[in-house]
């Protein structure tokens, strides 16, 4: 999967500082049955959409510029897809969700288009209506031969009753604040303010808070089908997007069509375990940089003992902490941003690689501009707009799934084996795990229900180098999905996400969603 912005990792962290540890959200087993839900009215699920031209995107969205014609000419258009609040009250308050889709293409003809496809990129977060059209041209050019290409904005996400916590100049001064505290002092202050985070999304959109959950976002995915006109939800699910693709499995598996699942999540997971898993994978991935880096013409890492490399690393990390580095754009690259840099670098081997190498010799020379551009891309920072809505719905979404809530004495319980797990990262996304505690709504499980009995084959994408994802996630998807229906493919690479960065996973995927046909389980793309 490219990214459209280099460095955001398809919104799979929407922002590693405010919540670095809890990227998997939960479900459990009794209400995640679909018959135990009342019926949606037929004005919702009836509903005709209006599909109109599309304006640029909001800032919620992210911004940009309003979206251009495929290169057949395909036209992108937006709707408003209502769904209710709260579906245990189908007939009560409703939402809107942001759509938007580029029809098939024109030279396809009724008996060769295969209806609908519908994109998750991630996050949670992360807006699909601002997201698709930066990618379909390249790397969809050819599914949308014969689908009609869809994506969304998911409740609490953007356009979609997009959850409000800070200003921009406060969320600045969250992002930048001390995540690694190094004394009581410094500990309550980071508790202070991930209270007063907690507090201020509260405020500004507590009655959509408790009904952001991922279970919901596979009802509204379930509606969305139905409204389209389709029989069967085809469904292409990056990074986060794996994880609703696989709760709608589990909801509606007879309801599943032609389904991908890129840069996987782990089902099986707490939030813990994902932390842990996340620290290993974000070393792994820092590891095989550093090595790589080593065979430029400059590196930041001069020696070829990687411990000697990693050792100047940390002390340079470490610096931070009481010498913030001043940048172009005046504002302070403090330890909590570098990290958010260094991290969002590592999504992306191609572009990331190389501006991390730049970054952090620049970092060495007292210059923090690079890493700050990398963070600020994670973070979706535009200098004249601030921030988009998505660090806002990552943490709303996550905390809306999670049962747990972590003390700062758990903190300090399992610093040394996340510690132990990353040198860089793990001290980092250990002080994450606070993120939830003081949230107003209570997460609603521990681990993800993903069993999909009946389900049409899904294939199951993941990459050795996936530092966000760590390859092992996929396996556990593919062994939760069930026998038949998840397909492991493997790609041995680097970065988040595979789908238009290797051939050979590509040409699997294509023909799978264009002609049906299943890759063997266990095949392997290097």
């Amino acid at each position: 999967m490219r990214n459209p912005h280099p460095f955001r990792a398809a919104f799979a962290l929407a922002s590693l500082a405010v919540l670095a540890a809890t990227t998997v959200t939960a479900c459990g087993p009794g209400a995640d049955d679909a018959t135990e839900r009342p019926a949606v009215p037929s004005a919702l699920s009836e509903q005709k959409l209006h599909w109109t031209a599309c304006p640029a995107p909001s800032k919620a969205q992210g911004g940009g510029d309003r979206p251009e014609k495929l290169p057949d000419g395909t036209a992108w258009q937006c709707s408003t897809m209502k769904v209710p609040l709260d579906y245990a009250r189908p007939d009560g308050t409703t939402i809107g969700l942001a759509l938007i889709r580029a029809k098939a293409s024109r030279e396809t003809t009724p008996q060769e288009r295969l209806g609908s496809l519908v994109f998750n990129f991630g996050g949670p977060g992360g807006s699909g209506v601002s997201t698709l059209p930066l990618l379909a041209a390249d790397d969809y050019a050819k599914l949308h031969e014969r689908y009609d290409l869809v994506s969304f904005d998911p409740r609490g996400v953007g356009d979609s009753a997009g959850v409000k916590c800070l200003d921009t100049k406060a969320m600045d001064a969250w992002l930048a604040a001390d995540i690694t505290p190094d004394d009581t002092a410094e500990e309550q202050a980071y508790v202070r303010g991930a209270g007063a985070y907690a507090r201020s999304c509260a405020r500004n959109s507590g009655p959509v808070l408790a009904h952001v959950g991922t279970q919901d976002a596979a009802r509204d995915l379930d509606l969305m089908r139905h409204v389209l006109g389709d029989e069967k939800l085809n469904y292409f699910g990056v990074s986060y997007g794996t994880q609703l693709g696989g709760i709608y499995a589990h909801l509606f598996p007879e309801k599943v069509g032609r389904t991908v699942f890129d840069a996987v999540v782990d089902p099986t997971s707490d939030v813990l375990a994902n932390g842990l898993g996340q620290a290993k994978g974000f070393q792994r991935a820092l590891e095989n940089f550093a090595e790589d880096c080593v065979k430029q013409e400059e590196c930041f890492f001069d020696s070829k003992d990687p411990a000697a490399g990693e050792k100047r690393l940390t002390a340079l990390i470490e610096s931070l902490d009481t010498k913030p580095l001043p940048t172009e754009s005046g504002r302070l690259l403090t330890q909590s941003l570098a990290l958010n840099g260094i991290a969002a670098a590592l999504y992306d081997q191609e572009m990331g690689w190389m501006m991390l190498r730049d970054g952090l010799t620049m970092a060495a020379e007292g210059d923090g501009s690079v890493l700050l551009f990398l963070a600020d891309n994670l973070n979706e920072r535009d200098d004249e707009d601030g921030y988009s809505q998505s660090n806002a719905a990552f943490a709303a979404v996550n905390c809306a799934d999670y049962a747990d809530r972590f003390t700062v004495a758990d903190v300090r319980g399992h610093l040394p084996e996340i510690r132990k797990a990353s040198s860089v990262f793990g001290e980092w996304m250990a002080w994450g795990l606070l993120q939830c505690t003081d949230w107003p709504v209570a997460g609603h499980a521990r681990t993800v229900d993903v069993t999909a009995a009946g389900a049409g084959p899904i294939l199951v994408i993941g990459n050795t180098g996936d530092p966000a994802t760590p390859y092992e996630g996929a396996e556990k998807m593919a062994d939760q999905l069930g026998k038949g229906v998840g397909v492991r493919l493997t790609v041995e690479g680097e970065g988040h996400g595979t789908y238009a960065v290797n051939d050979c996973l590509t040409a699997l995927v294509d023909t799978y969603l264009l002609d049906g046909a299943v890759p063997k389980d266990g095949t392997t793309c290097s």
